[in-house]
């Protein structure tokens, strides 16, 4: 049976025969949409320390490990911490011009572009920003940072500006609305630190259906 005939079975069994009633509610609902009400703002959870610290501790709390750094000290810390994992100098990312952007010096890891096919170590992302209140990352899907890599590596590398942190989600949303003028990514990532899982034994397992390792480098300046 095709979807037309379905909705007119639907329709049907509910007495939605009237088209101008019709009419009204399609309306009705495109309006709503459009004006995108805002629901309840929770109040701030953050002690008084700001949002980036809020942040820091939350997503640490939830076994990611984070650094704050000045946008000249992104290739040393991506660096750095391949080193400090004894990880191999290769990394794969998507076409995000701010990850293009990074000068990488003399003995820098090797940069592959594009989608992972799973058998990368270590991926790189750019975040379209982060929420205070639990410390989640929002991912958004696209060639600039395909949503391969954050799932396929077990190491999970991802940049985060300071300015683009918010205090909730709903702060996010609206951001997200503005930037695309309603017309959402196809895929909206929210990562609050490695993938884990308990449902064996109630015995918790990191990198269970992705990253075994999650680290945030949040650029200021």
């Amino acid at each position: 049976m095709s979807r037309d005939a379905i909705l007119a079975k639907v329709k049907a069994s509910l007495g939605e025969r009237n088209r101008a009633d019709e009419a009204t509610r399609r309306e009705a609902v495109l309006t709503r949409l459009k004006a995108h009400p805002q629901g309840v703002v929770p109040a701030s959870q953050d002690g008084g320390h700001g949002i980036v610290a809020q942040f820091i501790k939350k997503a640490t709390e939830a076994a990611a490990s984070v650094e704050t750094v000045r946008r000249n000290e992104v290739a040393q810390a991506v660096t750095k911490f391949l080193r400090d994992h004894n990880l191999p100098q290769s990394l794969r990312s998507g076409d995000d011009p701010r990850l293009k952007n990074i000068v990488w010096p003399a003995g820098s890891p090797q940069i592959l572009s594009g989608p992972s096919d799973g058998s990368d170590l270590s991926g790189l992302s750019h975040a379209f920003g982060g929420v205070s209140e639990t410390g989640t990352l929002i991912l958004l899907s696209g060639p600039d940072n395909p949503t391969t890599v954050n799932f396929l590596p077990e190491n999970h590398i991802v940049l985060v500006e300071a300015s683009d942190l918010e205090a909730n989600y709903e702060a996010i949303w609206a951001r997200l609305r503005t930037r695309t003028g309603g017309a959402m990514p196809r895929t909206v990532n929210m990562v609050t630190g490695p993938s884990r899982s308990a449902d064996i034994e109630q015995t918790l397992i990191l990198g269970a259906h992705g990253p075994v390792r999650l680290h945030i480098i949040v650029v200021q300046g």
